[in-house]
């Protein structure tokens, strides 16, 4: 039986990021074609040097290095010019605590289990306050300098837990992550609800994690 949780902030712990991201889109005027047609444009580099998204993620690049590099990218739907600086600010002011699954992270940890926080950062500021009594480890892509979903950043998680990775649950919204997980020996969950989630991990886990 798996003796920890591990889970994914964004999209997991927080409101969707399709909802997080829609309403940064409007609010900005931000045309959506083109943010789809950037993303596309600065993931497609082979290299973490020519991929600033991974460098951001991995914190090898400054935030407004990266928010000037996506600006460029980016058309508004009026045709101004989009606006770099605070950019990544707005773009996660949307997120909102999603409180039935930071519940269930900490009824797993007040039934005996482990629990971790394994995020890809993009330079935001997190949260934190209660986090001493939420989770027992947390790793933040742009802090350690790996990301998810290379295999490093899971191993690191599961070694400040003292645990194998066998031993950990990791629930994120996002495939590649729950594959790479997988891919080390942790059970991945894909989170798409919280009612499916929530099933999930009490069989998994073995505890009944609901109110």
């Amino acid at each position: 039986m798996p003796e920890a949780l591990v889970v994914d902030y964004g999209g997991v712990l927080t409101n969707s990021l399709a909802e997080t991201m829609g309403g940064w889109l409007a609010a900005d005027g931000i045309d959506p074609h083109a943010f789809r047609r950037a993303m596309r444009d600065l993931l497609g580099a082979e290299t973490a040097a020519e991929n600033p998204v991974h460098a951001l993620e991995r914190g090898e690049i400054e935030i407004p290095d990266f928010e000037r590099q996506l600006a460029e990218h980016l058309l508004s739907t009026d045709g101004s010019p989009v606006q770099p600086d605070g950019l990544l600010a707005r773009m996660f002011s949307g997120f909102r605590a999603a409180d039935d699954m930071v519940g269930v992270v900490r009824r797993a940890r007040q039934r005996g289990l482990k629990t971790a926080l394994l995020s890809n950062s993009w330079g935001m500021d997190y949260p934190r306050e209660g986090w001493d009594e939420l989770f027992d480890v947390t790793v933040i892509s742009g802090e350690v300098g790996m990301r998810k979903p290379d295999p490093e950043i899971y191993l690191l998680c599961a070694q400040r837990l003292g645990l194998p990775p066998q031993g950990c649950v990791f629930v994120d919204d996002l495939s590649p992550n729950v594959r790479g997980a997988a891919a080390v020996g942790m059970v991945g969950v894909l989170h798409q609800s919280y009612e499916q989630t929530v099933v999930e991990l009490e069989v998994l886990l073995g505890h009944d994690l609901r109110e």
